[in-house]
């Protein structure tokens, strides 16, 4: 079984803070993935900034989507009340 993601956060150098169904959350950093495929036309702060939370996983206004398994292994977990600027992945 997967974790659904039910809060997402674009922040500072293309990374998302997520937040899953089983209370945890994590950062992912997306900036190695950037220049692969499709995942290229997230470069755009604009179009980075946009993402959202679409059924049960991240998705940017372009419709570029993540598999939630995938979001969820590749998160660096921090706990709820760690800064998200101290975070690491």
């Amino acid at each position: 079984m997967y974790r659904s993601v039910k809060k997402v956060i674009a922040i500072n150098d293309y990374r998302i803070q997520d937040e899953f169904d089983n209370h945890e959350q994590g950062v992912l950093n997306m900036a190695s993935y950037l220049d692969f495929g499709i995942f290229n036309k997230l470069k755009d702060p604009d179009v980075f900034n946009t993402a959202r939370v679409s059924f049960d996983t991240v998705e940017w206004a372009n419709g570029i989507d993540l598999n939630p398994e995938f979001v969820y292994d590749k998160c660096a977990k921090v706990p709820l009340t760690e800064e998200v600027s101290d975070a690491t992945d």
